[in-house]
């Protein structure tokens, strides 16, 4: 150990060894119990006589700050107690407090949080977490070992901040194909997760009075960011067809829509919508950032291409996950960037981080090209096929006496409003009683009155569950209405 302490000049050594030790013993930098260096090592350390050094650890020992342990050494004696506790600034202290204070206010959903094991009610409706058992652990532990691989085999240096050549190549083909969204590997931007895109979509576009319109109910951190980037933060309700495009307000530059499955109502954008959406994006010269969080999964109907995909003008920026298809703790995701953007996007993502993980876009690569991604997606379509099924049961069956539930066509979650009178919060309550939990909608909401309904995940609770947990839920509404 090599303790930090400066010798100046030649006068009163011992007394300048003392005071520098005794400081870090009172503000604990050295701990109690910790060993102090050997005098005879200390010494030679500093350029000092043993003698001088011995001199300090005596006074610090008279003083009880120091004690001797025979056959062991020298070791700190100060009570943990008995150190004085520095000052500590709060936030409203520092010259910062106004923001610190906005941020401490700030919170995800319940529905949304990480649940650790001593919270987790045995039956959990939580959103946004997919289905973990049925995920190709051996197919992508040996697309992680040619991530190894390829990252051992580079020259040491910085990769390219838009992210590796052969994965933007792969995402261009996936969305492509999937979603039906114009672009080339050139268009893409690799991002940490989706929250990272939106975060730089912000950095370049937003600054303080900014109008950013964001619909109404819908996902909090979004909004939440937006407003840390000082925007004017105006919330636009929605119908049966999507954000009402009528009252998106004037001077809005930024225009953030979840078209393809409404969060967190579910519903799906008409086309008539999208294209009054474009239309007015258009009018005002803004940015439509389209978030497609989950829309791998469509159960009904024809599938529906991207809002991107129907843009001539260029204004639309396509956000896009693997999180919500893998794992969510993958954190890759990426922007189809518009181009007058997109350089601005690139250079804000340098400065941010320089580039996503390069070991991890390796083996995302080689996952997608190997055809791993569309089997998994094709394996976790029918289980959630299956426990749609049971949801949609329940709600036209023992539960449609209080509940019903939004239409919905494509993701791993649904919305149900209440038919009936009843008390949400005793009905959660009641519910992890008997380790159910259910979650409302009403954090999801931001100027408009929340509505009385549930949140439904089911990528993280099994089918068999389903059946069971809905059965505790119809009894506590049995109960509740008598």
């Amino acid at each position: 150990m090599e303790l930090h302490i400066v010798i100046e000049g030649n006068k009163d050594l011992a007394g300048q060894v003392y005071r520098q030790l005794r400081e870090a013993i009172r503000t604990g930098r050295l701990a109690p119990g910790e060993q102090v260096p050997p005098s005879r090592l200390l010494a030679t350390q500093l350029g000092l006589s043993r003698k001088t050094v011995s001199e300090a650890y005596s006074r610090l020992t008279l003083e009880k700050l120091l004690v001797g342990r025979t056959g062991s050494g020298t070791f700190v004696n100060t009570p943990a107690d008995a150190r004085p506790k520095p000052k500590r600034f709060e936030s409203r202290d520092l010259a910062a407090g106004n923001i610190l204070a906005h941020w401490l206010k700030q919170s995800f959903p319940l529905s949304m949080r990480h649940v650790g094991p001593e919270t987790r009610s045995q039956y959990d409706f939580l959103g946004g977490i997919p289905t973990r058992r049925q995920f190709p652990q051996a197919a992508w532990r040996q697309c992680v070992l040619h991530g190894l691989r390829q990252s051992g085999e580079s020259r040491g240096v910085y990769a390219e901040t838009e992210g590796l050549p052969a994965l933007r190549e792969a995402i261009a083909r996936h969305v492509s194909f999937s979603r039906g969204v114009q672009c080339t590997a050139a268009d893409v931007l690799v991002t940490n997760g989706a929250q990272q895109a939106l975060d730089l979509i912000a950095r370049v576009l937003v600054e303080p009075g900014s109008v950013v319109a964001v619909e109404d109910p819908g996902y909090p951190p979004a909004r939440v960011l937006f407003a840390a980037q000082g925007a004017e933060v105006a919330a636009v309700p929605v119908d049966n067809e999507g954000i009402r495009v009528d009252l998106i307000p004037d001077g809005a530059r930024l225009i953030y829509v979840t078209p393809a499955h409404q969060f967190p109502l579910g519903m799906p954008m008409s086309p008539a919508r999208r294209e009054a959406l474009l239309v007015r994006a258009r009018e005002l010269r803004a940015i439509v950032v389209e978030d497609d969080y989950d829309s791998e999964f469509r159960y009904e109907g024809r599938p529906m291409d991207s809002l991107q995909s129907m843009d001539q003008d260029g204004l639309v920026a396509f956000v896009g996950t693997f999180s919500k298809v893998m794992h969510p703790d993958l954190r890759v995701g990426y922007v189809i960037a518009p181009p007058a953007i997109r350089r601005a996007m690139t250079i804000a993502k340098g400065l941010s981080d320089w580039h996503t993980p390069t070991m991890t876009q390796w083996a995302l690569a080689r996952f997608i090209d190997d055809g791993h991604l569309q089997k998994h997606i094709r394996r976790c379509h029918d289980i959630y096929v299956a426990r749609r099924e049971k949801l949609h049961a329940a709600l036209n069956g023992d539960l449609k006496p209080w509940m019903r539930a939004v239409p919905t066509v494509a993701g791993f979650h649904l919305a149900a409003t209440m038919t009936a009178e009843v008390d949400m919060a005793q009905l959660v309550r009641l519910a992890r009683r008997v380790d159910v939990a259910l979650y409302t909608l009403d954090e999801f909401y931001y100027r408009l009155k929340p509505q009385p309904a549930l949140f439904f995940g089911y990528g993280a609770i099994e089918s068999l569950d389903i059946e069971v947990a809905l059965g505790r839920v119809k009894t506590i509404l049995t109960e509740l209405s008598a």
